[in-house]
């Protein structure tokens, strides 16, 4: 693993104030829509530019996942965007849960295609619905302007042909509407800064924002990394060693780990992260200060910068 820039080449490349985003995953209970409401106030003071809040597989948690982004819309000074996807529902069904979106005052949309429930073979598009994110980003342009941010796979998706093939469909997104890229998570630097190299290369030139997952549990990022098509180096797996029945450990370690990880990207001069919090704002919080994100007044009403 790299060695940190020393603190002088750190500070001269460092970039101005970091912009950070919050995403949550969805409800599947009262009680867990209660939980996701204590990290999302726990983070609010942090002011991030939105947070978000997924779609369980095959939109199974969408009416939660809605009455939670318009709550906090309606309870917060923060700027929620609402996941979308194509995953289960025809065009017709998509377009009214974007139109009721706008009507609420949405105007923030992460557009994906989505995964398919467990045990179904993979990703069918709906016979009546959006064929892909593409699809999908051209119909809510019809809908309102919206804000969309879409994903992308440095490390390549598990269903694209190939990387090249991977990064024409993403201008493709791009040239439809989308504004934003956010990265599936990676844990070596090289891998954003090649990934982020070629797709400069094709034409892509709205921002592609790091993705960054803080481990506390990593048998289960080993298992949702082989089905995501996301690498886990070796050392990775060193410093998580012996820590399967020490969770305190494992949270300071994560903090570090992850910390560590956005300060080789600020020296490089990238200024904005996501965070998948997995609903743990404590961890998410700490990390946060340690790159000099701190509390900010929000004012309920007023969005955050």
């Amino acid at each position: 693993m790299t060695a940190l820039p020393d603190a002088t080449a750190y500070a001269a490349r460092r970039p101005g104030p970091l912009k950070v985003s919050f995403e949550f995953f969805p409800p599947k209970s009262a009680e867990m829509e209660e939980s996701l409401w204590r990290s999302v106030t726990r983070l609010a003071p942090l002011a991030p530019r939105f947070v978000s809040v997924t779609y369980g597989a095959g939109g199974s948690t969408r009416e939660r996942t809605h009455n939670t982004v318009v709550r906090i819309l309606n309870e917060t000074g923060l700027k929620p965007a609402a996941h979308l996807t194509c995953v289960g529902a025809a065009r017709a069904e998509v377009d009214d849960v974007a139109q009721h979106y706008w009507a609420a005052g949405i105007r923030h949309i992460v557009a994906l295609r989505g995964d398919a429930p467990e045990g179904s073979g993979g990703f069918v598009a709906h016979p009546e619905g959006y064929a892909n994110s593409t699809d999908l980003i051209a119909g809510l342009k019809k809908i309102g302007d919206f804000e969309i941010s879409v994903g992308c796979y440095p490390e390549g998706h598990p269903d694209s042909g190939s990387p090249r093939t991977e990064l024409e469909h993403l201008k493709r997104k791009v040239d439809a509407g989308a504004t934003r890229c956010i990265t599936q998570y990676f844990f070596d630097t090289d891998v954003y800064f090649r990934f982020l190299d070629r797709a400069r290369s094709a034409g892509i030139t709205v921002p592609i924002v790091p993705g960054i997952l803080p481990v506390t549990n990593f048998r289960q990022v080993v298992k949702f990394s082989a089905a995501c098509g996301a690498g886990v180096p070796t050392w990775l797996a060193d410093v998580f060693e012996g820590l399967d029945d020490d969770p305190d450990t494992r949270r300071m370690v994560a903090a570090h780990v992850a910390a560590e990880q956005c300060r080789r990207l600020q020296a490089a001069g990238i200024d904005e992260f996501h965070f998948y919090t997995l609903n743990r704002a404590d961890l998410t919080y700490a990390i946060c200060h340690v790159l000099g994100v701190r509390p900010k007044p929000v004012i309920a009403g007023e969005a955050a910068a």
